[in-house]
């Protein structure tokens, strides 16, 4: 059975999202990309095959290097997935911070009311 990969397969591997990076600034040969990362270059390679395999890079020959260019389109769909959870979060969060200036008002209003009730306290002492 052939394994069926996707994109998010493919940024959950620190290492393949360095490597993104890394050719996502400029098309790079392999053997630079092998001579950046603390793992074997049969390690890279499987790396890279998972990477072409999502579809976010291609490879192409140019002489005697393999030369890796980012292909970032399918990105498109994990950004629309994460836009779907900031959402949630950024309404979450707008609650607590609206939550949390509620209490801070009525903790001011009632410390205003025990600075006045202190005062008339020693004003009528």
């Amino acid at each position: 059975m052939e394994a069926r990969r996707d994109v998010f397969q493919a940024i959950a591997d620190p290492t393949r999202r360095a490597i993104l990076g890394m050719i996502a600034k400029q098309p790079t040969n392999v053997n630079t990309i092998a001579d950046r990362f603390d793992v074997s270059r049969q390690a890279i390679s499987l790396h890279l095959k998972i990477l072409a395999e999502c579809g976010l890079l291609s490879m192409k020959q140019q002489g005697r290097e393999r030369i890796c260019e980012a292909k970032l389109e399918k990105l498109r769909e994990v950004n629309e997935w994460v836009a779907q959870y900031k959402q949630f979060w950024t309404q979450k969060l707008d609650a607590l911070e609206s939550y949390l200036n509620h209490l801070d008002d009525n903790n001011k209003i009632s410390n205003d009311k025990t600075v006045d009730h202190e005062e008339s306290v020693r004003k009528n002492s």
